[in-house]
């Protein structure tokens, strides 16, 4: 039935038309007939119509799949939710719009958020060599260019976009001339493209979303890993001292075991790679520091001299506990005599500084630096903050070694 209406709307429209022509020549008091000509054209003129008509039902039922009053318009709208805010919605319909067939005169308004373009059947592209006349297709008198607008509308958390198509003449040709359904066509390209943009943006969202989970996980995995390697190291050793110390000196193995309990108080709640702060890892190499005092005797001297405000700082668990292990074990340990150690710390708005150093035997060739306890340290650097921390370690004047590590500052953690 609705094609039947829409043909029949088109007749009438032509017969209106005779109709107008006919009281118009009359109104002109001429007193010869109607000229033929006249009705020949209009004949041709209704002919050629209906089978613009005929053609724009059988394309409109292609591409919609249904014909009723919707559908047959010559002015196509639509409307689509965009779950993203207006700057990015008009820059989806924007490339969407430039990427239709043969659009010109792309405009897109910020300010109103609107994209304009028009398609020109009309035109002609230039061809590099000359197309037969056989393959040419037939210029149709009766083709118009095609408007394309797109208003983006603002919402809460979202936006609704309005395509209109429509041919670029006025409203009453549509009622003698139809379009063959190229704004049925070029409407339902709109929302198809933009629908697909719409769910690869989604779908690449999606994907960086487990893509940056799976690289947390995998980052916490292998902090849990080093740290679970760095902790029992540095366990195994203070309980030797201790083994040690029962044999031949019960009352100061009875000291160890109390800072011991303090060491490794401090110690075991960080075991879960998460952030410590200065003061506390302050704390837990003092701890240890006093274990190894009670080993050595005379022969350590320990220096700290770290600012307060400093000690309020974040950094990760058991560096500062590598840093003062490997002083004592590789350089103070076997220099005949002993040694000192100092713990100094700098900070300002930009970054925290923090050094270990000893004037013990220095670097050796079977003490470069690459053992696990510091190649976890600058893997552990590596994960947390990437490039912007930093770890050096080199010779001290007049003797020993000097590693420092230098962290940036965002705010300071709280204990």
């Amino acid at each position: 039935m609705a094609s039947i209406r829409f043909l029949a709307r088109l007749i009438a429209a032509w017969i209106a038309a005779l109709c107008v022509m006919l009281v118009c020549w009359q109104a002109m008091d001429v007193s010869r007939d109607f000229p033929t000509i006249f009705t020949l054209i209009w004949f041709a003129g209704l002919l050629l119509a209906l089978g613009r008509g005929v053609s724009h039902l059988y394309r409109v039922r292609t591409i919609a799949g249904r014909i009723d009053p919707e559908t047959v318009a010559n002015r196509q709208r639509r409307r689509v939710e965009v779950p993203y805010g207006a700057d990015e919605t008009l820059d989806l319909v924007e490339q969407v719009v430039r990427a239709l067939p043969d659009i010109q005169d792309v405009t897109a308004a910020r300010g109103g958020l609107q994209v304009r373009g028009i398609i020109r059947h009309s035109i002609v592209e230039p061809q590099a060599q000359p197309v037969p006349l056989r393959k040419r297709r037939p210029r149709d008198p009766f083709e118009r260019n095609t408007r394309i607008s797109a208003s983006v509308v603002p919402g809460e958390g979202a936006c609704t976009v309005l395509f209109v198509c429509e041919p670029d003449s006025g409203a009453w040709s549509d009622w003698f001339n139809p379009d063959g359904g190229v704004s049925l066509e070029q409407a339902e390209t709109l929302v198809r493209a933009l629908t697909q943009r719409i769910t690869e943006r989604r779908n690449r969202e999606r994907a960086d979303t487990r893509q940056t989970a799976m690289e947390k996980e995998l980052t916490a995995a292998q902090l849990s890993l080093l740290q679970a390697q760095v902790e029992p190291h540095f366990l195994y050793n203070t309980l030797a001292s201790a083994q040690e110390l029962v044999r031949t000196d019960p009352a100061r193995a009875d000291k160890m075991l109390g800072h011991l309990i303090d060491y490794l108080r401090r110690s075991l709640p960080r075991t879960d790679g998460s952030l410590s702060t200065v003061g506390q890892e302050l704390e837990r190499s003092i701890a240890w520091l006093e274990i190894m005092r009670l080993r050595m005797g005379e022969r350590l001297v320990v220096n700290v001299d770290v600012p307060v405000v400093c000690q309020a700082y974040a950094m990760p668990s058991m560096m500062l506990q590598t840093l003062v292990e490997n002083a004592i074990k590789h350089g103070l340990e076997p220099k005949p005599g002993g040694g000192g150690v100092w713990i100094r710390a700098a900070c300002d708005a930009t970054g925290l500084s923090l050094t270990v150093a000893d004037d013990g035997l220095g670097l050796r060739t079977d003490s470069t630096g690459t053992g696990i306890g510091l190649k976890n340290l600058r893997e552990r650097l590596r994960l947390t903050y990437g490039n912007a921390a930093t770890f050096t370690i080199g010779n001290n004047f007049p003797s020993g070694v000097a590693a420092t590590i230098t962290l940036p500052i965002t705010e300071p953690a709280h204990a």
